[in-house]
């Protein structure tokens, strides 16, 4: 199972320091960007200075926000590899706008639901893209716990849609990723229990290893 280190910052200098240690140990990265209208709580995303960050490190972009139109460009030209947004924010319509853009960049877009959001709400986007992400906790700051009926979710997308990608965010320890793993997930993020020890390579390998 890929295992995806979040980092979820106030300021550049947060967001410097954790992907420099994820560098020591991760393929790739998660960007939290949180605007404080889709969210309850703001973070870093200022994608004109992502070059400023400096790392070698596959970027994965996920937009709380409520308009993520308005923010695709930039994290396209911050050079992305995959970008998800919330199906919360968008229309089929400006979903249409943002996958044309990133299959030219030949960027990956994810699809992301709420927890009060039902898992078959995706299904008029199964024959638009066949990556999915599960949040399994409320958009907003790291360290919340994991919200366990979105196993049911994980299992409802991997039984409708076999070949998706499934992603789950949020909540993760050894307990609820060895959950999300059997329901269906194939990567599965975390922050917190990552970040928190005084190992953080330790931990991302622990994960790693379920």
């Amino acid at each position: 199972m890929e295992i995806i280190p979040v980092i979820n910052c106030h300021d550049i200098e947060g967001v410097r320091e954790y992907v420099g240690k994820a560098g020591e140990f991760a393929e790739w990265i998660h960007l939290d960007v949180s605007d404080a209208r889709f969210t309850f709580n703001k973070s870093w995303g200022d994608s004109s200075k992502w070059h400023e960050v400096g790392n070698k490190l596959k970027l994965e972009v996920h937009l709380m926000v409520e308009n993520p139109e308005n923010e695709i460009d930039g994290w396209l030209n911050a050079g992305a590899n995959r970008i998800i947004i919330h199906l919360e924010a968008i229309t089929e319509e400006t979903f249409s706008e943002i996958k044309k853009k990133t299959d030219e960049k030949n960027v990956e877009l994810m699809l992301a639901i709420n927890p009060e959001t039902p898992a078959e709400n995706l299904r008029p986007y199964f024959g638009k893209t066949s990556e999915f992400q599960i949040l399994a906790v409320y958009p907003g700051p790291s360290g919340q716990k994991f919200l366990p009926l979105m196993v049911e979710k994980i299992r409802f997308l991997r039984s409708e849609m076999p070949n998706a990608t499934i992603e789950v965010d949020g909540g993760m320890n050894e307990e609820t990723l060895k959950l999300s793993k059997s329901a269906g997930a194939d990567i599965a993020t975390s922050s917190s229990y990552i970040f928190n020890n005084p190992n953080p390579k330790t931990a991302y390998e622990t994960l790693k290893s379920i």
